[in-house]
C-alpha cells in the first residue's frame, strides 16, 4: 500500500512553465507556431519531398495554371513558369534559401549584439557613450537600407546577404539589448548585490540576465521577419539570389515578365514570403504577452 499523504502541497509552476501555459492559451498563438514548425520542417526535407527538381524544366507544360484553375492539372499543383518549372517543387526548395537563411543570420546577429551591448550597457562613460550614438546614427537608416549598402560593397550572391542581413540586424539587438542591461543596472536589486560584494560578472550574470529576455525574445522575433523580408527584397532587386535560384524573392523577380498572363508566378512565392512573416509576428506577439503575463 502507498504511503498516503494527509498533507496539502501546492505546487508552483516554474516561469517557462507558466510562460508556455500562458502562450499554449491563446489559439492563435499556436497556430503561429505550428505553421512556423511547418515552414521550418519544408527548409529542412524541402528538397526531399519536392516532386521535381528546382531546375526541371517541362517543355510541354509552360505557364500551366494551379491546378484548382480550369485548366489546371494536379501533377503542377501550384502551376508552372514560363520555363516549365514546378511552382511547388521551387517553393520547397527555396524555403531553406529564405526562412533557413533567416534564421541564420538571426542567430548569428543575435550572438553578436548580445556580447557588443551586454558589453556597452555594463560599462559607462567615454565608451559607452561612443557606441551608443555610432548605434543611434546606424539605426536612423532601416535594415533594408543597411543591407543593400552591405550587398553593393560585398557584391551580389546569396553568400554575401547572410553577411549584409546580419550586419544591418546587428545594431538593433545591440541597441535593445544595451538599453535593456543599462536600465536593469539602475535598479536596486542591483545595487544591493554590489553591496553584498558580487563582482561585475555576478551581478551581469545572477541579476540583470534573468531580467533581460523579454525585450530580447520580442527583437527577435521582429528581426526574424525582417530578415526574411530583406533576403526576399535582396534577390528581388539582384543584389541577392541570382537566377535560376528557387529562392522567394528571386522567383518573384523572374516572374514579373508574365504578371499579366500568369500572375501565379508571382503570387505564389509572394504568399510564401506572407505567410512566413505573419506566422513569425504571430508567434513574437504571443510570445510578448506570455512573457508580460510570466513576469507578474
Amino acid at each position: 500500500m502507498g504511503e498516503i499523504n494527509i498533507y496539502y502541497e501546492e505546487k508552483i509552476p516554474s516561469l517557462w512553465q507558466t510562460i508556455w501555459d500562458s502562450f499554449t492559451r491563446s489559439p492563435l498563438a499556436l497556430i503561429g507556431l505550428w505553421s512556423m514548425m511547418l515552414i521550418l520542417s519544408m527548409s529542412v526535407l524541402g528538397p526531399l519531398i519536392a516532386p521535381y527538381s528546382a531546375s526541371y524544366q517541362d517543355p510541354n507544360a509552360l505557364l500551366v495554371p494551379p491546378s484548382w484553375a480550369d485548366t489546371g492539372t494536379v501533377e503542377h499543383f501550384l502551376g508552372t513558369d514560363d520555363l516549365g518549372r514546378d511552382l511547388f517543387s521551387r517553393i520547397l526548395h527555396g524555403a531553406h534559401l529564405t526562412f533557413g537563411y533567416a534564421l541564420i543570420i538571426v542567430m548569428l546577429s543575435l550572438v553578436c549584439g548580445f556580447l557588443i551591448g551586454s558589453l556597452s550597457g555594463m560599462t559607462k562613460g567615454l565608451k559607452a557613450s561612443v557606441l551608443s550614438h555610432l548605434l543611434d546614427t546606424l539605426l536612423s537608416m532601416p535594415s533594408l537600407v543597411l543591407a543593400i549598402l552591405f550587398a553593393a560593397v560585398l557584391g551580389p550572391g546569396l553568400f554575401n546577404v547572410i553577411w549584409a542581413v546580419g550586419l544591418s540586424l546587428v545594431p538593433r539587438f545591440v541597441r535593445t539589448i544595451h538599453n535593456a542591461v543599462h536600465e536593469e543596472r539602475q535598479k536596486e536589486y542591483v545595487v544591493a548585490a554590489r553591496l553584498d560584494g558580487a563582482t561585475t560578472w555576478q551581478v551581469f550574470y545572477d541579476s540583470i540576465l534573468p531580467n533581460v529576455w523579454n525585450p530580447v525574445v520580442v527583437q527577435t522575433t521582429l528581426a526574424f521577419s525582417v530578415a526574411i523580408l530583406d533576403i526576399a527584397a535582396l534577390g528581388f532587386i539582384g543584389l541577392g539570389a541570382q537566377s535560376p535560384s528557387p529562392e522567394w524573392g528571386a522567383m518573384i523577380e523572374q516572374g514579373l515578365d508574365n504578371l499579366l498572363t500568369a500572375p501565379w508566378t508571382v503570387t505564389m512565392p509572394g504568399l510564401a514570403i506572407l505567410f512566413s512573416v505573419l506566422a513569425t509576428n504571430v508567434v513574437g506577439d504571443g510570445l510578448r504577452h506570455a512573457l508580460l503575463e510570466g513576469r507578474r
